[in-house]
């Protein structure tokens, strides 16, 4: 079941087009990574989704409907641009803007000290926000994000400004999110984290979407039957000559030797593995698949790119 759905969204301004018949889907309850090159148009979805622009043709779905102006108030929107006020004091700006996603000052408050209280910032409360660093003004921005516990959260570049440490902290609260049934669009450059915790994806580039699908569908999609193979050869006996794989670069230490090398795709791993056998005692055997940093950088260099 889709919890967001777009369907062919068409954005231009001033005669660039931001968005050429754009569709993606988002499942309910997971994790899905909006992806793109600066100026693909990824924020201009987003704003749209978010109702904060309209588009020139096409629909967006929510929840099995089309978007109503009150489903703003089941979204928690993280932008990438940061839209804290400096000078007001982190305590009073969080209640403030909690108020206005529809709680009471009483609950809003409750459930702040919580998120405080778990990120280990009830010190800031009474501090203006210009007093702390970007990483401390990321949290807080986090916090109001979701204090209103919204069933679709749109983080773009939320780790913009984190150390390792809390990024990796902040990564776990977007998990534990997924796990209490909240859908997330994940928006981000970094495609470890892609891989790390996006259940979907959708590439746009040029205004358009380019791949989409599951993460693994899509790192087997555009595999090239790479693999890198441990092998230990008789004695005396220190190269590898076979016709079943091409050798792409090779090393021998300790009396093994490492390969990587490329097979056809029409022949099975089974039968492969046999005819080695016969020769070699095998120690491993791994298929390399691509990165997502590899296929984005590969996708979005192309210079016409197909849909896959």
């Amino acid at each position: 079941m889709y919890f967001l759905e777009t369907e062919d969204v068409v954005k231009q301004f001033s005669g660039h087009l931001a968005l050429n018949k754009v569709s993606i889907q988002v499942p309910k309850g997971k994790i899905f990574g909006l992806l793109g090159p600066n100026g693909a148009g990824k924020t201009t979805l987003i704003r749209i989704i978010n109702r904060i622009t309209a588009p020139d043709s096409g629909k967006v779905w929510f929840d099995g409907r089309e978007s109503l102006p009150e489903d703003v108030y089941r979204i928690g929107y993280l932008p990438e641009e940061r839209g804290l006020y400096k000078k007001m004091k982190v305590g009073e700006q969080a209640i403030y803007l909690a108020q206005l996603k529809g709680l009471s000052y009483a609950e809003a408050k409750k459930r702040l000290k919580r998120w405080f209280e778990k990120f280990e910032i009830t010190s800031w409360w009474n501090r203006k926000l210009e007093e702390l660093s970007k990483g401390m003004q990321q949290k807080v921005q986090f916090i109001i994000t979701v204090i209103h516990e919204p069933e679709l959260m749109i983080f773009d570049e939320p780790f913009s400004g984190f150390d390792p440490v809390n990024a990796d902290r902040l990564k776990q609260e977007i998990l534990e999110l997924k796990y209490l049934g909240r859908t997330i669009i994940f928006s981000t450059h970094n495609m470890s984290s892609v891989e790390e915790i996006c259940d979907e994806i959708a590439l746009i580039n040029r205004s358009e979407v380019v791949l989409s699908g599951k993460v693994p569908d899509i790192r087997n999609r555009v595999k090239t039957n790479t693999y890198s193979l441990v092998i230990r050869p008789p004695e005396n006996r220190f190269s590898v000559q076979s016709d079943l794989f091409t050798v792409l670069n090779t090393k021998a230490r300790n009396g093994i030797i490492e390969l990587r090398i490329h097979k056809d795709k029409e022949m099975s791993n089974s039968y492969l593995l046999t005819e080695i056998g016969r020769s070699y005692e095998i120690l491993s055997f791994t298929e390399e698949l691509p990165s997502m940093n590899e296929i984005f950088i590969q996708t979005v260099s192309a210079p016409n790119t197909p849909v896959i």
